[in-house]
């Protein structure tokens, strides 16, 4: 699906999901609305709440797990017979804010 993601403009997940608990105040909530009409992205993210109720998203940063390394190789093996130029999962990941995947 081209061009499914959230982008600068996108609510916050923490928006989102007020606006699924009804928690926003009305001018921001129609504007969430609005937003949700024209962005599938933010669209499913919500219907993914609705389906599996948050309590809270948590602002701490996470702690990245590492992927077992039979499953990293099989990823790294489907990307390169996908595209014809030599990116690496790693190298994909760090473009997506500095996550890497250890194959220890």
């Amino acid at each position: 699906m081209s061009g499914f993601y959230k982008n600068e403009n996108c609510p916050t997940s923490h928006e989102l999901l007020d606006y699924q608990n009804g928690e926003l105040e009305k001018a921001i909530a129609t504007e969430v609305r609005r937003h949700l009409a024209s962005c599938e992205f933010c669209s499913a993210e919500v219907e993914f709440y609705v389906h599996y109720p948050q309590t809270e998203i948590s602002s701490e940063p996470m702690e990245v797990a590492q992927i077992p390394a039979p499953l990293f190789e099989l990823a790294e093996a489907l990307l390169k017979n996908r595209h014809s130029d030599s990116s690496s999962l790693n190298s994909l990941l760090k473009e997506q804010k500095g996550l890497v995947l250890d194959k220890a």
